[in-house]
């Protein structure tokens, strides 16, 4: 893409009404826009990184068997009374012309445990994965902190049906591995511990997916000597310590949850009547578990994770552009370079942003590319080219290195391997 095509523009300062580090750079990056507490508009860069996370978490799920489909956000009244859950405060509601009662949804368990029910009979429809990537609606008292906490977000819900709970047991532990391969892609893997938590009203616990910053809204405690995580609220409920060490020194962190597993057992299953038909001929409830994943939470976790004064620095997997190629002077001969190599690199399938900016400074281009956070910077100037060679540098180093043009492929290919 060429920068001086894209309709938004990074901004010098942050919007005085924002606290949160994601939400300040998100903004002046160009990647969100807030149209008010708790709802953002996502731009062009913004939803280029929205789609990363997106295919990620897609690969993930396709590899533990999970079937994507798309649900309604539109419910009616009647889903939410068979279970209990119609005066929950968080919920959006509003009536059709016809005066009927619906809500805009926050969670879907009312909507697909019905759904599956009508194609699962007897154990041999057993078991049943499937999620969704959706917008979802929350009526938050205080919407805070950016992508963090939103009351329009879009969230990856995974709900898994079983026939005993040793089914339910394997998968819930396959799912734990999939969301650390997710972290892991996002970069987000030495930072991101599994961690206990309530269970609210389904389990005595759960556990939630922390990860750890001093800009964290929650706080856990972590055991040093083998990565154990609880929830300040589970320490609240009893005198914890380490269940494997037996240690009694938790540190105490800030963190980010950017996942959550709850196993639902037959909660809802048993609120409509969800049975199957099992190998003795018993009818029995469906198990469940839900698996869930904020998308735009994520996106705001790895900005507090990753960033400088300067601005973001992406993960290269996430990041919305993998190279940002820049021209300095607007001589012939810079340009006809740039644009070569500018084809040059798409034609190789990178992702490349081509600052081709002739109103811009070099200093505000610099400026701009550390703000937006792309991994990799390729810079062709006169004085680069005088010497044969185009200027490289990685977003999250100092260094900057002076390639000889025949070699900029191969230094590309060796940089995007290593980088973050």
């Amino acid at each position: 893409m060429r920068q001086s095509q894209l309709f938004t523009e990074t901004q010098k300062e942050a919007p005085k009404d924002e606290k949160s580090i994601n939400a300040q750079l998100l903004i002046r990056a160009g990647f969100i826009d807030k149209l008010m507490a708790g709802v953002y508009s996502f731009l062009p860069l913004g939803l280029l990184v929205l789609e990363k996370i997106e295919n990620i978490i897609d690969e993930e799920m396709r590899k533990i068997g999970g079937q994507k489909v798309l649900l309604p956000a539109l419910h009616p009244k009647e889903n939410w009374q068979r279970t209990n859950r119609w005066q929950y405060p968080e919920m959006f509601k509003l009536k059709g012309r016809a005066k009927k009662d619906f809500s805009l949804g926050w969670t879907h368990e009312e909507i697909i445990t019905p759904l599956v029910k009508k194609f699962v009979k007897s154990y041999k429809d057993l078991p049943v994965f499937v999620y969704q990537i959706q917008d979802k609606f929350r009526d938050e008292l205080r919407a805070k902190s950016g992508l963090l906490r939103g009351v329009e977000f879009i969230m990856k819900d995974l709900y898994s049906f079983h026939q005993d709970e040793e089914d339910l047991d394997k998968y819930y532990e396959k799912v734990k591995k999939a969301y650390f391969q997710i972290f892991k892609r996002c970069g987000l893997a030495k930072e991101t511990f599994l961690t206990l938590a309530s269970g609210g009203t389904f389990s005595k616990y759960s556990h939630e997916f922390q990860t750890l910053t001093i800009y964290g809204e929650d706080t856990i405690y972590l055991c040093p000597r083998c990565n154990l995580a609880i929830n300040k609220e589970i320490i609240r409920e009893e005198r914890y310590r380490c269940s494997i060490c037996q240690n009694k020194k938790l540190e105490i962190k800030r963190a980010i949850e950017v996942g959550n597993i709850f196993k639902l057992r037959d909660k809802f299953s048993r609120a409509i009547n969800f049975t199957f038909v099992d190998q003795e001929g018993k009818r029995k409830p469906i198990l469940m578990g839900c698996y869930g994943i904020g998308l735009p939470r994520l996106m705001g976790a790895i900005v507090e994770v990753y960033h400088d004064e300067k601005g973001i620095c992406w993960p290269k997997e996430v990041a919305p552009f993998q190279i940002s190629l820049i021209k300095i002077e607007n001589t012939k001969k810079v340009k006809q370079v740039a644009k070569r190599f500018y084809r040059d690199l798409q034609n190789q399938n990178l992702e490349v942003l081509y600052d081709d900016r002739e109103d811009k400074t070099a200093g505000e281009k610099f400026a701009d590319a550390d703000l937006i956070g792309i991994p990799l910077r390729i810079v062709v100037s006169e004085r680069t080219l005088r010497k044969n060679c185009l200027e490289l540098k990685e977003r999250e180093k100092k260094e900057v290195k002076l390639v000889k043009i025949n070699q900029v492929k191969k230094h590309v290919e060796q940089n995007l391997k290593t980088i973050l």
